[in-house]
C-alpha cells in the first residue's frame, strides 16, 4: 500500500480497469454465520428506531418531531427553537468524531453494518431472494429473454420494493409533519406540494439506490470510500486474507502425487467473491469497495469447517497484525493507541459539555426589538420613552406566566402589560414602553436590561440587554 496523509495513514488501492468497465449486475450468494447475523440485527434494530419513533407519544404529542410549519422541533421532553441551531451543530460535531474514532479501531464498520444504503439494500435484496430465488435462479432468470413468468416475477418484486420505498417516504416525511395528519391527508388526497415532493422524492431515491444502483453508490458515489484511506493505519482493524495460510490456493485432490507443491488453506473456491455485496476478491487485498460486511468471513468460515482447517482465513485483523503475528491481545492492545485515544477524549468532552448545557438549558428565551420609527419621544407626563417589542418563548412542557421587570437607567419603569401567560412550548409578542426621567442617563444610547422570569419557577429566568435612546 502507499503512503498517505503522515506517516501512518494508508492509501486504499484503486482498481483503475473498474472505471470503465462495463456495469456488471451483482448476484450475492446467500450467506449465514455470526456477522451475518449481526448484520441484520443491526437491520432491525435502526428500521424499527426508524419506523417506530414516529408514533411514540410524549405528553399528547409526537415525542421526536420536526416541526417545520411551526419552527420548532420537540424531542421527547425537549423543545427547540430555531435559536437552538448550535446544538444541532454539536451534533454535527458529535457524530463525525464518533465516525473518526470507529474509523481508526475497524475500518468500514459504519458502512458494513448501519449505513442507510447497507440496510436498504439488504432489505430489497431480501425481497428479491425471496421472489427470484437464490443466486443460481436470479442469474438464470436475468439472462432469459422477456417471458410471462419473468415478468409476473419483476412485476412482484418492484411492487414490493415501491410499497417498502414508499412507506419509508411517508415515515421520513412524518418526523417533519405529525405522522397521523400526514396519514390523514394521504388519505384524504389533501397533501400539501411539500409533502407529496419529498414522499415520492425519498421513496424514488431509495427505490433506485438500494435497488438499481446497490454496490455503485459504495463503489463510486460515497465519498467516505475515498477519504478513508487517510484515517486508516497500520494498527485499524481491516477485512483481511492471510496470504501465509491461504497461498499458494488450489483445489484439494484426494489422490495429489507425491512430488505435488503443498498448498496453503485457501482451495480457490470463490465463495468470498460469490457473497460479496460489492462484487471484490477480498484475497487480492484491502480494496475501496470493501465495505468491511464481513460476509466473506463467514463465508469462508464454513468452508474451512467443511476442508478441515481452522478458521480465521479471511478475519478482522490488522496489516501489523499479519505482518507481525500478533496475539488477539496484542491486536486489542494497538488498538489503544494515540490516535484512538484522543478521538475517545474529545469526543467525550464534547458529549459531556452538551449534556451539562442540556441539563442547565433555561427553557426560556427573550429577543427584543425597538420601535425603528422613532428612537425616543416624550410621553404626557414629561418623562422619555422608547418602544419595545418582547418576543418571549416558553420551551417548558408546560404553561408559565412571567413577569417582566426592566433595570440598568435610574427610575426606568415599564408602561404595558408586566405579566403574560404563554402555554408550553409556544411564544408570545408583547409590545411595551419604557420610560425614564430626562436626566437619567446621558445623551444617546443607554444599556438597559429587560428581565422575564417565571412566577411559579425563579430558575426560570432570562435577562437581556437593550439600548434606551435619550434625545
Amino acid at each position: 500500500m502507499n503512503e498517505g496523509a503522515g506517516s501512518t495513514a494508508r492509501a486504499v488501492p484503486i482498481n483503475v480497469d473498474s472505471l470503465y468497465e462495463k456495469h456488471k449486475t451483482v448476484h450475492a450468494r446467500t450467506v449465514t454465520g455470526t456477522f451475518n447475523n449481526w448484520r441484520w440485527l443491526m437491520v432491525w434494530f435502526t428500521q424499527a428506531l426508524f419506523y417506530g419513533l414516529c408514533w411514540v407519544q410524549w405528553n399528547g404529542r409526537q415525542a421526536v418531531l420536526f416541526h417545520i410549519a411551526e419552527r420548532k422541533f420537540y424531542v421527547f421532553g425537549l423543545v427547540f427553537w430555531p435559536q437552538d441551531v448550535i446544538y444541532l451543530a454539536v451534533l454535527l460535531v458529535i457524530s463525525a468524531y464518533a465516525l473518526f474514532l470507529v474509523t481508526a479501531i475497524g475500518g468500514r464498520l459504519f458502512c458494513g453494518y448501519a449505513c442507510p444504503q447497507t440496510v436498504y439494500t439488504e432489505i430489497l435484496m431480501w425481497i428479491e431472494r425471496k421472489v427470484e430465488g437464490e443466486r443460481p435462479a436470479r442469474i438464470k432468470l436475468d439472462g432469459q429473454a422477456m417471458n410471462p413468468r419473468k415478468f409476473r416475477l419483476k412485476l412482484i418484486k418492484h411492487s414490493l420494493w415501491l410499497l417498502v420505498a414508499l412507506w419509508t417516504g411517508i415515515t421520513f416525511v412524518g418526523y417533519f409533519t405529525p405522522i397521523k395528519e400526514l396519514l390523514s391527508e394521504l388519505a384524504s388526497f389533501r397533501i400539501g406540494p411539500w409533502e407529496a415532493f419529498w414522499v415520492l422524492f425519498y421513496a424514488a431515491f431509495l427505490y433506485m439506490m438500494a435497488g438499481f444502483l446497490r454496490e455503485q453508490v459504495c463503489k463510486y458515489m460515497c465519498p467516505y470510500a475515498r477519504f478513508q484511506g487517510v484515517m486508516f493505519d497500520p494498527d485499524t482493524l481491516i477485512i483481511s486474507y492471510d496470504p501465509e495460510r491461504g497461498e499458494p490456493r488450489g483445489l484439494r485432490k484426494k489422490k495429489a502425487a507425491g512430488d505435488a507443491p503443498p498448498l496453503g488453506d485457501c482451495v480457490d473456491c470463490s465463495i468470498c467473491v460469490q457473497v460479496c455485496p460489492t462484487g471484490i476478491d477480498i484475497r487480492n487485498g484491502l480494496q475501496l469497495e470493501c465495505i468491511a460486511c464481513a460476509a466473506c468471513i463467514d463465508a469462508c468460515d464454513q468452508v474451512m469447517d467443511k476442508v478441515g482447517s481452522p478458521r480465521g482465513l479471511i478475519r478482522y485483523s490488522t496489516e501489523n497484525a499479519l505482518e507481525k503475528h500478533y496475539s488477539a491481545r496484542e491486536i486489542f492492545a494497538h488498538l489503544l493507541r494515540f490516535r484512538t485515544l484522543l478521538y475517545t477524549g474529545i469526543l467525550l468532552a464534547i458529549i459531556l459539555a452538551a449534556a451539562w448545557s442540556l441539563g442547565n438549558r433555561v427553557p426560556l428565551k427573550l429577543d427584543i426589538l425597538r420601535d425603528r420609527s422613532s428612537l425616543s419621544r416624550e410621553a404626557e407626563d414629561g418623562r422619555i420613552e422608547n418602544v419595545f417589542s418582547l418576543h418571549i418563548s416558553n420551551t417548558d412542557e408546560t404553561a408559565h406566566r412571567f413577569s417582566i421587570g426592566v433595570s440598568g437607567l435610574d427610575g426606568i419603569d415599564i408602561v404595558g402589560e408586566r405579566e403574560v401567560d404563554i402555554p408550553a412550548a409556544s411564544s408570545k409578542t408583547v409590545a411595551l414602553s419604557a420610560r425614564v426621567e430626562p436626566e437619567a442617563g446621558k445623551k444617546g444610547s443607554n444599556p438597559i436590561f429587560f428581565e422575564v422570569r417565571a412566577d411559579d419557577r425563579d430558575e426560570i429566568a432570562v435577562r437581556e440587554k437593550a439600548s434606551f435612546f435619550l434625545p
